[in-house]
């Protein structure tokens, strides 16, 4: 292993101020290839699957713009991704705003050639969409990984079958795709957060049928944030899974800008204390998505999925260094 001092490391902002030098995801070196990192972060700026309110294309960029705010190490846990694993900002997935189903398989084809490196992808969307072409991208690097488990932090299912007619790939889709596609072990998935009108009494009653764990924001306020966690940790179990953290998970009030908001929702505080209640699950990919700087004036919700990122960075940074320590190597 190389020496630590050899490894990307943020900038600090004691050095140079949070508003100069390069905007990358935590101030982090900008590499053209992710090998020899461990985990790599990606931009995928692509809403071509939204169906409503769009401009989460430009998350990604905002995001960037506000981890400059972020430090080295977790104020709670201590932990110190960045020495822990090799970290590094791999720019942006090439997409094609004019064509739906060549953005998939660009992302796919990224993620893919990322993950064939052996780095591991923490990604910031664009639309809850992307997380499909995440996973198959998992899946073709990793076959042994599929099916997956997964936590899902939002306001919706996402387990819709089709919109308008029978377009099967929109941001509310993207996870009945992927169990259908046996991307994901529905009897492994847990819902956070699940709140907000239908627009039918059965549009959740598929996900229950394969076994999906849904957690509506009632149950998440009668567990409190611990329960939820131990929860999560018993539906997902010891294998590996993916994480993704929708922001509108979280109430307006925090998260305005967003394309599909819910009233009602989790609190930032509450949604910190869940993520780090997974510490120690076997997370091998994840993502932070429907980040709308439209919507986002005060550059408040860019700054809650730039943080949600960072306590997700923790536990994938723990998660690759506890796999190296037990021998099992980084693969996977």
């Amino acid at each position: 292993m190389e020496p630590l001092a050899d490894w990307p490391q943020p900038l600090d902002g004691t050095v140079t101020p949070r508003f100069a030098g390069p905007v990358t995801f935590m101030r982090l070196p900008l590499v053209a290839d992710a090998a020899g990192l461990d985990i790599a972060l990606l931009g995928i700026p692509f809403d071509g699957g939204t169906t409503n309110r769009p401009g989460a294309r430009h998350g990604p960029r905002e995001m960037r713009n506000m981890s400059a705010m972020l430090r080295r190490v977790h104020p709670v846990s201590r932990v110190e991704p960045y020495a822990l694993c090799r970290i590094a900002d791999a720019g942006d997935t090439p997409t094609n705003p004019m064509d739906l189903m060549e953005s998939l398989g660009l992302i796919e084809a990224a993620v893919a050639a990322m993950r064939a490196t052996g780095a591991w992808t923490l990604a910031a969307g664009g639309d809850h969409l992307v997380s499909l072409p995440i996973l198959r991208g998992i899946a073709k690097a990793s076959p042994a990984l599929a099916p997956l488990g997964m936590v899902h932090f939002d306001a919706h299912s996402d387990t819709n079958d089709t919109y308008f007619g029978g377009s099967r790939y929109t941001h509310g889709t993207p996870f009945r795709r992927a169990i259908e596609e046996g991307l994901l072990d529905p009897r492994r998935i847990v819902q956070i957060g699940i709140r907000g009108s239908l627009f039918d009494p059965t549009d959740m009653g598929w996900a229950r049928e394969v076994g999906v764990r849904i957690i509506t924001i009632e149950e998440c306020e009668a567990l409190g944030p611990d329960g939820v966690a131990a929860e999560a940790r018993r539906v997902v179990g010891s294998g590996p899974a993916y994480l993704t953290f929708d922001v509108d998970s979280l109430d307006p009030a925090y998260a305005p800008g967003t394309g599909t908001p819910e009233v009602g929702g989790l609190t930032p505080r509450e949604a910190q204390r869940m993520l780090r209640g997974l510490s120690g699950l076997d997370l091998v990919g994840a993502d932070v998505v429907e980040v709308s700087p439209p919507f986002d004036a005060s550059g408040g919700t860019a700054l809650i999925g730039a943080t949600m990122m960072f306590e997700i960075l923790c536990l994938l940074a723990e998660n690759r260094a506890r796999r190296r320590a037990l021998g099992g190597g980084l693969a996977g």
